[in-house]
């Protein structure tokens, strides 16, 4: 596998830019809604960004302290009676985290279909989109309980929120946002920025907020946004006053049964949370690579055992970040620690010049965030290229997330999902068996008579074991029916991992139903009846297919 470190270095350092300016907000905003230190928030969102990013299995996913996590730590807090027996807590939930990584509870993740995940996805955009809208006319009620939420318990008086707003608008805070919004739509559109590859969009908007309002300032307008509709970092007064922010777990109370159900609330959230988004980031991913989710649990247990080690709150692999690291180009995990790297350094350094920073210019790239996310296209490429039993269960997730939370929106979304499958496949699905592979002899991979997304795990594994150089034939021809999350998997498989690990693959008996004729792939036979089967006729051919191929039919035998 290649090494995109390099390649890909400079957009990583500036996706980890945009992430950065994301990122310090949210730190704060859900340090404050949890009911802990402000500073906590930094914390957390430095060990996740450098801690978590070193040991991450993932390329893209950026994590850090989680809406999802807030009312959990609010309630832990009181319930623990303060925040030092909290800490505790946390640090074990790290513990427990890490046991689940070795015991491959990440296998869970392999078990939600696309549907659900792409739901998850343009749910989360709503979510981002609405509750932004009050920051872009100045109304910043909701931030003193969540940056992202609109209230600090994560209850969705969406509606209410907005009509609050009305009363409420700044005319300086619309102002920034349509500066911020046209400068930021211009590097999308304008030929000539788009071809700025070394400046961030963001970065300029963020910097075009700061000059518009201390403009006002200067000349004395009433548009003029005061302090508090600007970032708030705290700003310590000497080196002393730094480390006093810094906090211990009590671990005198580790006796306490009550810390050890908080530490397991945690952890069983926090690694939902975090398998939910992986699956989410591996989706968005442009270059469709896995990630081994049992590891990601080991790399979050780390990360929030160091966090709360040192004061931090709980974290997670976060879908905002995510997103937002994808759409600045962040291709390797490069991004993920330059933005806790950027969040440090700034702390640190400038402080001062942060809190400069409207949080109107912040609205205004989250605005954009929750618009790629959530946009029409979505709705209208899942109506096109799925069947009711895939969009129907689209379309509940992303009504029951935006209307109630996240777990409990993917929960409904994937009992509607199972109940189509259950209903449509009762089914023997996958065939697989490896006998004393040699190198040079081409490997069978035979498709059952129906395959459902039940046996995504078993296929995705099977290609993740696959020798690179060799030859493989996928064979369906006996298959009468093939979900959409495995076809999608076996077209990513041909598109992208195959020529990574120079697989060569030749596509046999797929039906023209299945629409397999925008496969990139190398046909290996020359058979004009092949082609025509799977829709290939355009594609030249490869090598010829030796007699002494292998025949795969058991899974364990990998």
């Amino acid at each position: 596998m290649k090494n995109f470190s390099t390649k890909y270095f400079k957009s990583d350092i500036k996706a980890g830019l945009v992430v950065f300016l994301v990122a310090l907000p949210l730190c704060l905003g859900i340090a404050l809604a949890s009911g802990a230190p402000l500073f906590s928030g930094i914390i957390s969102g430095v060990v996740a960004g450098i801690v978590v990013g070193l040991l991450s299995n993932s390329q893209l996913s950026v994590s850090g302290p989680a809406a999802g996590l807030a009312a959990i730590v609010l309630a832990g807090i009181a319930t623990l009676g303060s925040f030092e027996a909290f800490l505790l807590a946390g640090f074990l939930a790290g513990i427990i985290q890490i046991i689940l990584g070795f015991a491959k509870a990440g296998v869970l993740s392999n078990y939600l279909p696309s549907n659900v995940i792409e739901g998850m996805l343009v749910a989360i955009g709503i979510i981002i989109f609405v509750s932004q809208i009050p920051h872009a006319v100045g109304f910043d009620e909701m931030h003193k309980g969540n940056f992202w939420y609109v209230n600090a318990l994560g209850d969705h008086q969406i509606f209410t929120t907005l009509a609050n707003t009305i009363n409420s608008i700044h005319p300086g805070a619309v102002t920034v946002v349509v500066v911020c919004l046209a400068i930021l739509i211009a590097f999308l559109k304008v030929p000539f920025l788009k071809r700025l590859k070394s400046i961030p969009g963001a970065l300029i908007a963020v910097l075009a907020g700061i000059g518009v309002n201390e403009v006002f300032k200067a000349t004395g307008s009433s548009w003029a946004i005061g302090q508090e509709h600007l970032v708030s970092l705290p700003v310590p007064e000497s080196m002393t006053a730094f480390w006093n922010q810094f906090s211990l777990p009590d671990f005198a109370q580790i006796g306490n049964a009550e810390i050890w159900v908080v530490a397991v609330t945690i952890a069983a959230v926090a690694s939902i949370e975090t398998l939910l988004c992986i699956e989410a980031a591996d989706k968005l991913d442009p270059l469709k690579r896995y990630t081994n989710t049992n590891t990601e649990l080991k790399a979050q247990g780390v990360g929030n055992m160091i966090s709360c080690l040192i004061g931090g709150i709980p974290i997670t692999s976060v879908i905002v970040r995510t997103s937002a690291n994808i759409n600045s180009g962040g291709r390797t995990k490069i991004a993920a620690i330059a933005h806790g790297v950027f969040l440090m350094t700034a702390v640190l350094a400038i402080p001062f010049l942060l809190n400069l920073i409207p949080l109107a210019s912040l609205a205004a790239i989250l605005l954009v965030i929750g618009y790629k996310l959530a946009s029409p296209e979505k709705f209208v490429h899942m109506w096109r290229n799925s069947k009711k039993f895939q969009f129907i269960p689209f379309l509940v997730t992303v009504v029951a997330i935006v209307f109630t939370d996240l777990l409990m929106g993917v929960g409904v979304g994937l009992a509607v999902s199972i109940y189509y499958i259950l209903r449509g496949n009762v089914k023997l699905a996958y065939f697989f068996k490896r006998d004393n592979y040699k190198e040079g002899e081409i490997v069978n991979i035979e498709l059952a008579q129906e395959v459902s997304f039940l046996n995504k795990a078993a296929i995705k594994q099977t290609f993740v074991h696959l020798p690179e150089e060799s030859k493989i034939i996928i064979d369906a021809s006996n298959t009468v029916y093939i979900d959409h999350d495995v076809l999608q998997m076996i077209k990513e498989f041909v598109n992208f991992s195959s020529k990574e690990r120079s697989i060569d693959v030749e596509l046999v008996g797929f039906r023209k139903q299945y629409k397999m004729e925008n496969s990139q792939t190398h046909v290996v036979s020359t058979s004009p009846e092949i082609k025509e089967n799977i829709g290939l006729n355009n594609i030249k051919t490869g090598v010829k297919i030796p007699s002494n191929h292998i025949k795969i039919s058991e899974l364990s035998n990998i």
